[in-house]
């Protein structure tokens, strides 16, 4: 606030400023916080003299405050506070824990349980107006003459009933829960499953491929603790894995289809395309947009609206140049009820009902949106600044990003039509050209 008087000088500083304090208004807004409006301004000697003065008294007072006992002091609590910093950082990171609440107020008809599980009875010939006796907690029992019920006292809670559950899941002597496992990640890996329906291991479900294989792997994986990354390793290193999909001679190619066309006996690696997922990951990492922070909050890929009755989740509406979306996919938010169209196209699996195993499709779709969506046009144009920003000419520009995209370098010929290309049409459009390219977008 500045106070002028007929001269044009501030006086707000001479006179004593009195005011109401508004109980409306923060406590910032207080008379307290009025400032007097003096600072250095050109053509004004006298005000930046007095600010000049002010800050030598200002030096003066703190240095006279400075003590010798208070100087020691100050050190000696900078080095507390840089051990205790260096303590905590040593400390392990804290493990996420998944709680649920038994305790809250009645919302509607869904009552809080504290704990105590409801009681359960036979229906019926399932008819819920007809209970009959009450049933105790168990499950199917996996032996002859093995009881079903768990083993729970009589007072016990639903925490006891979940840890029954899960020790029952994890038994050393499960003969479903390691085989399944296994079986899965043997899929996710080699596109087939040694057992071919993976929901399902009963009578109506496929005979293993390998059944000595399966139980192999099964105790393998149990035996070693159940840890993903070493069964992940042992898969990886195999020279089943290390196969080439397209590395046989033509003669003992035609043989081995003649023999096992659908690869059963895993002769060759399966050639399978990379999921949604994969594809708008390595699209972001390529030009050089992905953001590899773990954990945390998703993110939104869409324009949400009119949230306050039914909400409208506007997928075109979305500006792939937001930041907080260059993550990976597996942290993006899933509407179920409204998918999102481009990772659809791209056989991204429907999040409202169980799919074990994904369809693999190609459609003229799929290539009309890896060349015109948003996110690809987005996501060309900052590839393309990475490869100008990186390489020389437009020929070691191609190279690189043919390198990049396919893992290996262009032949002389192709690097010739890509260059024909950039001249016709410019670098972002070969870049979403690159995009479509079938190395890129398959694992061989």
């Amino acid at each position: 606030v500045q106070v002028l008087d007929a001269l044009g000088k501030n006086r707000a500083n001479k006179a004593k400023v009195t005011a109401l304090d508004s109980i409306e208004a923060p406590s910032r807004w207080r008379k307290s916080n009025l400032t007097d409006g003096i600072w250095p301004k050109e053509g004004d000697p006298e005000a930046a003299g007095e600010l000049a003065g002010l800050n030598q008294e200002k030096a003066r007072l703190l240095e006279k405050a400075r003590t010798p006992e208070r100087k020691a002091r100050l050190v000696e609590l900078d080095k507390s506070i840089h051990q205790g910093a260096e303590n905590l950082k040593k400390l392990p990171v804290g493990r996420m824990v998944y709680a649920a609440a038994t305790e809250f107020k009645n919302r509607g008809n869904f009552k809080p349980t504290k704990g105590k599980p409801r009681p359960i009875r036979i229906l019926h010939r399932g008819d819920v107006t007809q209970p009959r006796a009450e049933v105790r907690p168990g499950t199917l029992p996996l032996f002859p003459n093995e009881p079903w019920q768990f083993e729970l006292t009589a007072n016990h809670d639903e925490s006891d009933r979940r840890a029954a559950l899960a020790r029952w899941l994890v038994r050393e002597d499960h003969p479903l829960t390691w085989r399944v496992i296994a079986n899965r990640v043997w899929q996710w890996h080699f596109g087939d499953g040694l057992v071919a329906s993976p929901n399902d291991f009963g009578r109506l479900g496929e005979i293993p491929s390998h059944p000595e294989l399966l139980d192999w792997l099964a105790h393998y994986f149990r035996d070693n603790g159940g840890t993903f990354k070493d069964f992940h390793r042992l898969l990886l290193h195999s020279a089943t894995y290390r196969q080439s999909s397209t590395g046989k001679s033509p003669q003992d190619l035609e043989k081995a289809e003649s023999i096992d066309s659908e690869n059963r006996l895993y002769w060759k690696m399966n050639r399978r395309r990379l999921s949604a997922e994969e594809v708008r990951d390595s699209i972001l990492a390529a030009s050089g947009k992905l953001n590899p922070k773990m954990g945390g909050p998703g993110f939104y890929l869409f324009k949400l609206e009119k949230t306050a009755h039914s909400p409208h989740y506007e997928y075109h509406k979305f500006n792939p140049e937001d930041t907080n979306s260059h993550r990976r996919s597996i942290y993006r938010f899933i509407v179920r009820s409204q998918p999102n169209p481009f990772m659809t196209t791209l056989d991204c699996a429907d999040s409202s009902q169980s799919t074990p195993k994904r369809n693999e499709t190609l459609t003229a779709l799929q290539a009309l949106s890896l060349l015109n969506n948003k996110f690809t046009l987005s996501m060309a144009k900052h590839f393309s600044a990475r490869l100008t920003k990186e390489a020389g000419g437009v020929k070691d520009q191609i190279r690189l990003g043919h390198e990049q995209l396919t893992g290996r370098k262009p032949t002389k010929e192709e690097t010739q039509l890509l260059q024909q290309y950039v001249d016709k049409h410019g670098m972002d459009n070969l870049c979403r050209a690159l995009f479509n390219l079938s190395e890129f977008t398959f694992l061989d």
